[in-house]
């Protein structure tokens, strides 16, 4: 079971993802791309090139979950861009930015000094 809370720690991939792969591919991407484990605790949440879908990936304890959202209309506005690979993110940032708000990094301020470094 996957439980968001305050306290879990979330990254956010910046660059487009492609989504033609499942749950092997995108745990190395995680691996590869931004250098961590997609089997410590943390929710890798990714989006695609069109902004129309977000997967996400986290481990359990016991196996991944692979998670998607597939806008009916429109696209994901707010997504983060700039140079860095990953944007560290809190539940209520998340939860906004699937809601179709713009990305604050001000709003993850308070995650950025919890997320453990790369």
């Amino acid at each position: 079971m996957i439980h968001l809370t305050h306290a879990t720690p979330i990254l956010l991939g910046v660059a487009p993802a492609d989504f033609r792969c499942g749950i092997d591919g995108f745990a190395a991407r995680t691996r590869q791309l931004l250098g961590r484990d997609p089997a410590d605790g943390t929710l890798y949440v990714y989006i695609n090139r069109a902004r129309t879908m977000v997967r996400a990936i986290a481990y359990d304890g016991s196996g991944y979950w692979l998670l998607t959202k597939r806008l009916s209309k429109g696209r994901f506005a707010g997504w983060p861009v700039g140079e860095e690979t990953v944007s560290v993110a809190t539940a209520c940032a998340l939860r906004a930015l699937l809601q179709g708000a713009n990305w604050s990094p001000a709003s993850t301020a308070a995650a950025a000094a919890k997320a453990p470094a790369t």
